[in-house]
């Protein structure tokens, strides 16, 4: 399955939409997407991995990646809709706790709006 991504604004979050597999050859696509953001400062980040079904290391490299170059300016950057089986890549890797995540977009959304 090819990747899919969209890039949306929920007032005050700027939402990527990420749908299908996050792997060697589709993640290039989403890191050039969190470069483009980061380099214009955007914050904060969602990245919405709801539609996500497979993450292997690139992937996670990628969010890796996205997260450090926010960190560089102070910006948030945030995951929601992880799955069961993207969330155990996450906790296999101790990166639970190294990201923001929240179970939905809105939950994030709301968590930015406090």
């Amino acid at each position: 399955m090819n990747l899919e991504i969209k890039t949306v604004y929920i007032d005050p979050v700027t939402a990527v939409q990420v749908a299908g597999e996050v792997d060697l050859y589709s993640s290039p696509q989403l890191r050039k997407i969190l470069v483009a953001l980061t380099e214009k400062r955007t914050t904060p980040i969602l990245v919405d991995l709801a539609e996500v079904r497979y993450l292997d290391s690139s992937g996670l490299a990628t969010l890796i990646e996205g997260l450090k170059q926010c960190q560089r300016y102070k910006g948030r950057f945030m995951l929601s809709g992880i799955s069961e089986e993207v969330k155990q890549v996450f906790e296999l890797t101790r990166l639970v706790n190294v990201f923001e995540i929240h179970a939905t977009v809105a939950a994030a959304v709301e968590s930015v709006s406090k």
